[in-house]
């Protein structure tokens, strides 16, 4: 008899209570970082130990993740580099630079409708969305 891990159940786990964004600002990462620590005078970090990995055709792919917990501990705000060297974290979304996955544990709409006006502030921003998680076909790669 194999076990097998169910894994759908642990993504499904990873994703209550998130909302995800999905932008295109075609600059470089940290520069990106910058302007939102800048109009939410927020404090986004590369965190290496989240830092997701991926290996196709022989090749490793190396995917940086930002974070910024708020220090009250009620949100806590992942921003996904959607492009390495070519390769993409979410191939089906592949027209976005960004994916930012907010994770809270109490909804609130005015304070993400906030959080999105702030970023459509950013000079060189072209598009902001709410992404819905029933389209993301690989969601799990964004888990960690």
């Amino acid at each position: 008899m194999k076990l097998q891990l169910d894994t759908d159940e642990m993504i499904d786990a990873f994703f209550e209570n998130t909302k995800i964004l999905g932008i295109v600002a075609p600059m470089e990462p940290y520069k990106f970082c910058w302007n939102l620590n800048t109009k939410l005078n927020y404090d986004f970090r590369t965190s290496h130990d989240l830092e997701i990995q991926m290996r196709k055709n022989n090749r490793n792919y190396y995917f940086t993740i930002y974070e910024y917990k708020i220090p009250a501990g009620k949100m806590s705000h992942f921003l996904y580099n959607n492009r390495y060297d070519g390769e993409f974290l979410l191939p089906e979304l592949k027209h976005f630079d960004f994916i930012w996955l907010m994770k809270y544990e109490e909804h609130i709409p005015e304070k993400i409708a906030s959080i999105i006006e702030a970023i459509r502030s950013i000079p060189v921003l072209q598009i902001v969305t709410e992404l819905s998680l029933d389209k993301i076909k690989s969601r799990g790669n964004l888990c960690f």
